[in-house]
C-alpha cells in the first residue's frame, strides 16, 4: 500500500499489492499491502486515447440499469451480476475490460447506491482500483473466467517487512493467502486476510465469501471505500477513501486517471 517510491515500485505495489492494500494497518483490518506484487510489467493494452491527469472525484461512466433485489433473481438462474450482461458487454471491448468485471463493479455499485446513497460511489472507481490492482484479474497471464475468477491465483508478495513493505505476520494460518508465516494480498483486489474478515462479503450468492472471486471482492471494496471516505462524490470524500485503500498518493491518482478515462469512453458508446 503505501509505496510512494518510484513507478516500478508503484506498480509492484499494486498487486501485493500494496493495495487493498487496504491494509493500513493490520490493527483496522486495513485493506490491503504496501507491498506490490510486482505491478504489471507491461501497460495493458487498452483504449488508445492518452490517460491525462484527472481530478477528482473522476467521470461517472455512463449510467447503470436498474436492477431487481438479489433475492428476486433467484429464480432467473445465474448470478444476480449477470443482469448487467448487456450493459457490460456493449463496453467491455471499448474499455478492454473483462465483461465479468464490469459486471462485478457495475453491481457492487448499484448496491452501494441502496445501502449507502450518501456515499454516491461509482462504477468507474472500483474499475480503477481493479485495473491497477490486477489489471481486472489478468496479472501475469490469468485471464478473467465468466464467473468473475481469475484462471490463476492472484497473490502479492510476502508482508515480511522488507524496505517500503508492511510487516504483517500470518493471521488466516495460510488459509486464504498459502503462507502461514506472512500475509499476503488476494485476489483480483487484492485484500490481505484480516480486511478480508471484516469485509468479505458473498456478492453472488454462491454460498461463499471469497477474495479470489471479484464478485465478492467489488462489493467488499465498494463498501470499505465508502465507510472510509463517506461522500465519494466529493473531491476530500473521494481521497479519503481511496488513501485509506492504500496510502500512496501517486497510487490514488494511479487509479483516478484510470477510472476517469474509463468514465469518458463509456459515454461515447
Amino acid at each position: 500500500m503505501r509505496l510512494d517510491t518510484s513507478w516500478t515500485r508503484r506498480w509492484w505495489s499494486a498487486l501485493v499489492l500494496g493495495s487493498l492494500g487496504m491494509a493500513a494497518c493490520a490493527l483496522s483490518a486495513l485493506l490491503v499491502a504496501d507491498d506490490p506484487v510486482v505491478r504489471h510489467r507491461q501497460q495493458p493494452s487498452g483504449p488508445t486515447e492518452p490517460l491525462l491527469p484527472a481530478s477528482a472525484p473522476p467521470n461517472g461512466g455512463t449510467e447503470l440499469p436498474r436492477l431487481g433485489l438479489a433475492a428476486d433473481l433467484s429464480a432467473l438462474g445465474g448470478t444476480p451480476q449477470r443482469q448487467l450482461a448487456g450493459w457490460a458487454g456493449r463496453m467491455s471491448d471499448l474499455l478492454n475490460v473483462p465483461r465479468a468485471a464490469l459486471q462485478a463493479y457495475g453491481y457492487a455499485t448499484i448496491r452501494l447506491q441502496r445501502e449507502r446513497p450518501d456515499c454516491r460511489i461509482t462504477w468507474t472507481v472500483l474499475a480503477g482500483i481493479g485495473q491497477v490492482e490486477s489489471n481486472h484479474g489478468r496479472f501475469n497471464g490469468a485471464r478473467l473466467d465468466p464467473d468473475a475468477r481469475p484462471t490463476l491465483p492472484i497473490r502479492g508478495l510476502p508482508l515480511d517487512g522488507r524496505p517500503g513493505v508492511k510487516s504483517i505476520p500470518d493471521s488466516d494460518r495460510g488459509e486464504l493467502d498459502g503462507d502461514a508465516v506472512w500475509d499476503r494480498a488476494v485476489g483480483p483486489m487484492q485484500f490481505i486476510p484480516a480486511t478480508w474478515r471484516e469485509w468479505g462479503v458473498d456478492a453472488d450468492e454462491d454460498g461463499l465469501a471469497d477474495p479470489d472471486d471479484l464478485d465478492d471482492a467489488a462489493l467488499a471494496a465498494a463498501r470499505y471505500l465508502c465507510a472510509s471516505g463517506g461522500d465519494l462524490g466529493t473531491e476530500d470524500g473521494w481521497w479519503r477513501g481511496v488513501l485509506t485503500y492504500n496510502e500512496s498518493r501517486r497510487y490514488g491518482q494511479d487509479v483516478l486517471d484510470r477510472a476517469d478515462r474509463y468514465g469518458r469512453l463509456s459515454r461515447r458508446l
